[in-house]
Order: structure tokens, then C-alpha cells, then sequence
């Protein structure tokens, strides 16, 4: 079975991001950028399939400028047998909305045909949580989100999903979409074997418009700042002088 991974290039986690002095964004830079983590769990998880014997060959897609060919070089070192990078224009850069990105990959997935694809739940960029929802239903697969645990067993996959109330198990039919939470795996570090080895692994350019989507944005972002600085708190003496503020800011009776 082929298995698809989607990955984003992003903001590194530890980094804090930078508004604009204009407030038209984030500022990107001089700034590192990294994997995604949420698509570095998946990555993970799609190599483990392949240890178990589950799948056979692993795909890693990124759409985004030429400069994310790095991001597909950190999954070929972590394991992916061969990687494509829809390239985008430098101005949009990570900007290709989500819709656009699912559309994108539904075009790939037609093309290679794969037993399952698997994505972050969402990117530590903008939070959307929507690609692997809107590919899912492009495709009319059935979709597993959330994974905090994947089994695949006589054609199908089981996989457990972290909701409000507690977990939840599905079993799905193959083929499926399947997006990752955190708990679900811890992702291994490429060795320094694996990187020079995925130097020569492959790794073909395509664009959107050879797909033939359209990745023009639909929305506008008007203003983009900073959240506020969280004020200082009130120290207080005693119980009684706590309970009386909290009186009189409302919060007990």
C-alpha cells in the first residue's frame, strides 16, 4: 500500500513569530523554518506502517515555495522513499489557502493512487485544522481525524481519536484520510546517514497550474497584531480580601 503525506514548512516552534511593523503579517525574514510538527507525527506514522509491513512505499507532498524542498528533504531522511513539491510563487509563499491545498492534493492522490493519506490535524501557522476535512471529502474517502492511535488490520484501519467526552474508535475503509494529533507517536531524528542518503532520493517539481487548480486567495487579511500583554495580577493578604475582590469583579456571590 502507498501511503501519501502532506507537510507544511512553517515558523519553527520555538521561534516567536514577529508582526510587521505595518501589521500586513508575520514578519518571515531572517526567521528558521521548520517541519511542521503535526506533519512530522504523520511522517512518523507513515514510516512505522512501513516497518510493520503495512505500506510499501511513502510519499511526501509540500506545497509552498522552491525554498520547502527542504521540509521534503527532512521527511526523505526520516524515511520517505521519494517527495513532490507543488511550488508556488515566492509572493504567496505559505499563503495557499486551505481549500486550494486540498484540491491540490486530491489532484496528487488521483494521480498516485494511494492507500491512505495522512496529514497534521493542522499547522502551527494559522491554525486552520480544515485540509485534511475538505481533501477528505474531495476524495469521498472516509476520514479519520485526530489520531491519537492508528491499527491497520484485513484492509481497514482503526483508528482512535482524542473528542470532548473522551476517545472515540472508528474503523474505517481503505482508502482513507487521516489526520494526526500529538499524542499519537513520537517523530525520530533523521541520522546523519539518512540525510546524505536523502540527498539522491527523488524529488519532482510540479506546479498548480499544471494540476489545474487555482490557488488565487479568496480571503483578505485586514490587520495582523501582536495578542496583548498579559497584565500583572493582584496580591492579596488574606482569604477574606480575596473573596471580597472576587465579589466585586462578579465572579462569586
Amino acid at each position: 500500500m502507498k501511503v501519501l503525506v502532506a507537510v507544511k514548512r512553517v515558523i519553527d516552534f520555538n521561534v516567536k513569530p514577529r508582526v510587521k511593523m505595518d501589521g500586513s503579517g508575520v514578519d518571515l525574514a531572517n526567521v528558521k523554518m521548520s517541519m511542521n510538527p503535526f506533519d512530522e507525527i504523520a511522517v512518523e506514522e507513515a514510516i512505522r506502517l512501513k516497518e510493520r509491513g503495512v505500506a510499501t512505499e511513502i510519499v511526501a507532498v509540500s506545497i509552498g515555495p522552491q525554498k520547502a524542498q527542504e521540509t521534503l528533504r527532512t521527511s526523505l531522511a526520516m524515511g520517505a522513499d521519494r517527495a513532490i513539491l507543488v511550488q508556488t510563487p515566492d509572493d504567496i509563499g505559505s499563503e495557499v489557502e486551505p481549500l486550494a491545498v486540498a484540491k491540490i492534493l486530491a489532484k496528487i492522490a488521483s494521480e498516485e493512487q494511494p492507500g491512505m493519506i495522512i496529514l497534521g490535524k493542522q499547522a502551527i501557522d494559522d491554525d486552520s485544522n480544515q485540509t485534511g476535512q475538505m481533501l477528505a471529502a474531495l476524495l469521498g474517502w472516509p476520514q479519520g481525524t485526530f489520531a491519537s492511535k492508528v491499527e491497520h488490520a484485513d484492509g481497514q484501519v482503526t483508528v482512535t481519536r482524542e473528542v470532548d467526552g473522551g476517545l472515540e474508535t472508528d474503523r474505517l475503509k481503505l482508502p482513507a484520510v487521516i489526520t494526526t494529533d500529538l499524542r499519537l507517536n513520537e517523530p525520530r531524528y533523521a541520522s546523519l546517514p539518512n540525510i546524505m542518503k536523502a540527498k539522491s532520493k527523488p524529488l519532482a517539481t510540479r506546479t498548480a497550474d499544471e494540476l489545474g487548480v487555482d490557488i488565487t486567495r479568496r480571503l483578505e487579511t485586514l490587520k495582523v497584531a501582536e495578542p496583548p500583554k498579559r497584565q500583572a495580577g493582584d496580591k492579596v493578604g488574606s482569604v477574606d480580601e480575596l473573596v471580597g475582590k472576587l465579589k466585586t469583579l462578579g465572579v462569586v456571590q
